[in-house]
């Protein structure tokens, strides 16, 4: 099952969040975490449940129109964020792909918090900013590889994730990634999707794989 996480930070736009998720929303759990809430509801979409401290909310009368048992509420004094309070109550929700939507902008040690997620043993597939469309792969796992369609020339990077070692195949990038020297600080940064359509495959560790929105 997909869990679809609605987090604080700057997301992508109302109509892009549609077009994004239209597919999925039906068959999806959607998550809010705090003032992830403002965005979903932006872009027309009602969370199944509400989670965290709620102290980035705009104003607590948004959580009225929701059942109480689907708010669950966090002490602010806590030991994790609000987004990875989601991400476990996704897991608990029995959700195999996670999906985390903004979080761009703002305080960077968010984003790098967030960043750090896809490090772990069990890490979010996807992540949406307002900039950026994030997926990651890996050999181990299910989404060992990526194949989409993008516009001509579209700007492709890949970072090495967690532990190596790493190895990559490619198809339709103006740089392959077969037999790069990947290590930890190593990246393919600014490579292009020549015809629009590439397809990356995980050989060997994980991935990181950032297309623009």
């Amino acid at each position: 099952m997909l869990g679809i996480i609605f987090t604080g930070g700057e997301g992508p736009q109302a109509k892009a969040v549609r077009r994004l998720l239209e597919a999925e929303l039906n068959k999806a759990v959607i998550i809010a975490a705090d003032s992830g809430l403002i965005t979903a509801e932006n872009a027309g979409i009602k969370p199944h449940w509400i989670v965290g401290d709620m102290d980035s909310l705009d104003e607590e009368k948004r959580l009225a129109a929701y059942p109480q048992e689907s708010v669950i509420r966090h002490e602010r004094d806590k030991d994790y964020t609000d987004t990875e309070i989601a991400f476990a109550f996704a897991l608990e929700k029995e959700c195999d792909e996670i999906w985390i939507i903004g979080g761009g902008g703002g305080r960077i040690d968010h984003l790098f918090g967030i960043r750090s997620m896809f490090e772990r043993d069990i890490f979010p597939q996807r992540w949406i900013t307002d900039c950026a469309d994030i997926y990651c792969i890996d050999a181990h796992m299910k989404n060992s590889k990526i194949s989409l369609s993008l516009q001509k020339d579209a700007p492709v990077s890949v970072f090495p994730l967690s532990a190596g070692p790493w190895e990559a195949k490619s198809n339709g990038l103006k740089w392959q990634l077969e037999g790069l020297p990947w290590d930890r600080g190593f990246f393919g940064l600014s490579n292009v999707a020549t015809d629009g359509e590439f397809t990356i495959i995980a050989e060997t560790g994980r991935f990181m794989v950032i297309l623009q929105l």
